[in-house]
C-alpha cells in the first residue's frame, strides 16, 4: 500500500526491504485549462516545468557538474540517476517527468538527492506556481511496479517560480525520503544550487 505523505514527513526507503531501483515521478496541472477539440489553451502560454536532481556530498557540495541531472544532462556521470526527458507542456494525466534511480549505483560520497521543479522562462512568461495545481511527487519500486509513496503539494505557491519538492538522503547507511515542499523565487539551476546549500532541510 502506498504511503501518502504530508510536508515535513519522512519515510524509510531501503530499511527492511530489497528496494534498489526506483522511479520518481513528478506531475502537475495548469489551472483554468480550457480544452477544445483542437488545442489546449493555458493562460496564453504552455507551462514548461522542469524537474531536476541535485546530487550532494555530506557537505552539501557538488563534486561534479554532472551531479545535476535535468533536461540538459539526462544522466549522472556514475549512471545511477537517469532523467527520461523533458515534457514541454505538462499535458496529460499521471507523471509529467520521470527519473530512474539505481540506489546501489550511487557513489558512496553522495549523501543527498534533492528534487526540484522550476518553471522555464517563468519571469519572461510572467508565470508562477500559483497558476499550477495538483502537483505531486511519487516513488515506485521498479522491480514490482508498485507505488511506495506519494506527496501531494497542497500549499499555495503563488509567486514562486521553483519548488524544492523533496529529497532522498542517506542515514545510517539506509536511504530515506523527506517531503519538503518549499517554494522559492530562484530562476535558474545555479541559483537553486546556492539555495539548496544553505537550506535547513
Amino acid at each position: 500500500m502506498s504511503i501518502n505523505l504530508k510536508k515535513g514527513q519522512k519515510v524509510d526507503l531501503t530499511k527492511n526491504s530489497d528496494i534498489n531501483r526506483i522511479l520518481v515521478g513528478l506531475g502537475w496541472d495548469c489551472k483554468n485549462e480550457k480544452k477544445s477539440m483542437f488545442s489546449f489553451i493555458k493562460n496564453n502560454h504552455d507551462f514548461d516545468c522542469d524537474a531536476s536532481v541535485f546530487m550532494f556530498d555530506e557537505n552539501r557540495q557538488l563534486k561534479d557538474i554532472n551531479n545535476i541531472v535535468y533536461f540538459g544532462n539526462l544522466e549522472s556521470k556514475c549512471g545511477s540517476v537517469c532523467h527520461t526527458g523533458d515534457n514541454l507542456t505538462g499535458e496529460g494525466d499521471g507523471d509529467d517527468e520521470t527519473i530512474i534511480i539505481d540506489l546501489k549505483k550511487i557513489p558512496k560520497y553522495i549523501q543527498e538527492l534533492f528534487f526540484v521543479v522550476n518553471i522555464y522562462q517563468a519571469r519572461e512568461r510572467n508565470q508562477h506556481f500559483g497558476m499550477i495545481e495538483n502537483a505531486f511527487i511519487r516513488v515506485c519500486n521498479i522491480n514490482t511496479n508498485r507505488e511506495i509513496l506519494k506527496y501531494n503539494l497542497s500549499e499555495n505557491y503563488s509567486g514562486n517560480t521553483a519548488i524544492i519538492v523533496a529529497k532522498i538522503y542517506k542515514y545510517n547507511n539506509e536511504w530515506k525520503f523527506a517531503a519538503i515542499g518549499q517554494g522559492t523565487n530562484d530562476n535558474n539551476l545555479n541559483d537553486l544550487r546556492i539555495r539548496l546549500t544553505s537550506c535547513n532541510n
